[in-house]
């Protein structure tokens, strides 16, 4: 099964989840224009395609394979509708939606932080047309209450990256 992993800002994501599982992405999509702030890592391990900052339904269908397993970590895009129906993707969301609703879409680690939520945590659902609507196939939760915003989006990121080595480790 090949295995497409989309992301617009460093990939260090996606770095750490291939390291744990011993199995980077056949291709990563990219629509970070700026080369130096991507890790160099994903060079040396796998093929990658620049996008447009914006990338078109064409330029989707152009990049990712029909039968493609795709994991969007940190791709900060809306898929087009029919990419969402016609390919099987998955997304990590760094809000714990299933409690809090309202960290759907942007910046849900600030949103919590500002909030006064005493748990986070992240999420990995399936992607429909719907921004953070699909179903939700994993979930961690943890303490935030007393954390600085900084402590919140580094103890985030660690629990995306254990969510899918479990998810991706059962599925690939």
């Amino acid at each position: 099964m090949k295995w497409v992993s989309l992301f617009s800002q460093t990939g260090s994501e996606i770095c750490e989840v291939s390291k744990r599982l011993n199995r980077w992405p056949d291709v990563c999509i990219t629509n970070q224009q700026e080369i130096s702030k991507i890790n160099s890592e994903i060079f040396n391990n796998t093929i990658v395609h620049f996008t447009d900052p914006k990338p078109t339904v064409e330029e989707y269908d152009k990049l990712i394979p029909c039968d493609a397993f795709v994991t969007l970590n940190g791709w900060l895009r809306v898929l087009p509708s029919v990419i969402c129906e016609h390919h099987n993707v998955f997304n990590g969301h760094p809000g714990l939606i299933t409690k809090y609703p309202e960290l759907k879409g942007k910046d849900p680690q600030e949103k919590a932080f500002n909030l006064g939520h005493k748990t986070g945590g992240c999420v990995i659902h399936k992607v429909i047309p719907e921004v953070d609507e699909g179903e939700i196939l994993s979930e961690g939760i943890i303490s935030i209450e007393g954390l600085t915003l900084d402590d919140v989006y580094d103890k985030l990121h660690e629990v995306s990256i254990n969510l899918w080595v479990d998810f991706l480790g059962e599925r690939l």
